[in-house]
C-alpha cells in the first residue's frame, strides 16, 4: 500500500523509516557509487530530509519499505536549484511545481512498486494543486520511465552514455493516471482511499508544515 508521510511524522512509522533510508544507502551508495553519505546505523540521508519533505512510500505487508520518493515545493531549497543549476538556464521556482528526489527501490521490490509510486505522485498533483514535478535522472532511469509509461520533459543534461544526468519535468493527467493504476495493479479508487487514509478528503494545500 502506498502512505504519505511527512518527515516530523517518521517517528511513528518506525520500521517503514529505518528501512527506507537503510534502502537508500543499499542504492545510491553501494549499488550506483553516488557520492553519499552513509551513517554508522546504514542510512542514507541528506540535508534535504531535514527541511520537512513529504515522503511517499510503498509499504510491504510486513511493514517495510519497497520503494519511495521525497517532495519539496521549489519555492524553497531544493536539490536540483542548488546542486545542478549549471543545466539548467535558471532556477525553478513556482508554487505549482514540486521538486521530486530520491526514487528508490527496494532490491526485492516488484515491478508494479514503480508505478504506484509514480500514482502516489499524481495523488499528490491532483490533491495539492500541483501541476508539474521537476526531477534530477540518471541514464537508467530513461528506460524505467518509459516502461511504466511516466517520460518527463528533459529540461537539459550533462555528461554522455551511462554517466549523463538530465532534468525533467513530469506532467499527470487522466490517461497517464490509468496508465500508472493499470501497471500497479491498483484501481484509482483504491489509489485514492490510500490517500485519503493520510490526509483525509480535503489534504492541507501544502507540502511542508511546521511544528
Amino acid at each position: 500500500m502506498l502512505r504519505y508521510i511527512y518527515a516530523t511524522d517518521l517517528n511513528d512509522h518506525p520500521k517503514l523509516a529505518r528501512t527506507m533510508f537503510r534502502d537508500r544507502a543499499d542504492q545510491f551508495k553501494f549499488r550506483l557509487g553516488w557520492n553519499v553519505s552513509v551513517d554508522d546505523a546504514g542510512f542514507e540521508r541528506d540535508e534535504y530530509d531535514e527541511l520537512n519533505p513529504l515522503y511517499v512510500i510503498w509499504e510491504e505487508p510486513d511493514g517495510s519499505h519497497g520503494g519511495s520518493m521525497r517532495f519539496l515545493p521549489t519555492t524553497g531549497r531544493t536539490m536540483v536549484n542548488e546542486h545542478f543549476i549549471n543545466i539548467l538556464s535558471g532556477p525553478i521556482t513556482s508554487p505549482f511545481i514540486w521538486e521530486c528526489t530520491r526514487f528508490c527501490l527496494n532490491r526485492g521490490a516488484g515491478r508494479h512498486v514503480a508505478a504506484a509510486l509514480m500514482l502516489g505522485g499524481g495523488e499528490v498533483m491532483q490533491n495539492f494543486s500541483v501541476e508539474h514535478f521537476v526531477g534530477v535522472f540518471d541514464a537508467r532511469m530513461i528506460r524505467i520511465y518509459r516502461i511504466i509509461g511516466a517520460s518527463p520533459e528533459v529540461l537539459g543534461s550533462a555528461g554522455q552514455g551511462s554517466d549523463q544526468i538530465s532534468v525533467g519535468l513530469w506532467h499527470f493527467d487522466d490517461d497517464i493516471a490509468t496508465q500508472l493504476a493499470d501497471r500497479a495493479g491498483v484501481s484509482p479508487l483504491l489509489s485514492r482511499k490510500w490517500f485519503d487514509r493520510s490526509f483525509g478528503s480535503t489534504p492541507l494545500r501544502t507540502s511542508v508544515r511546521t511544528g
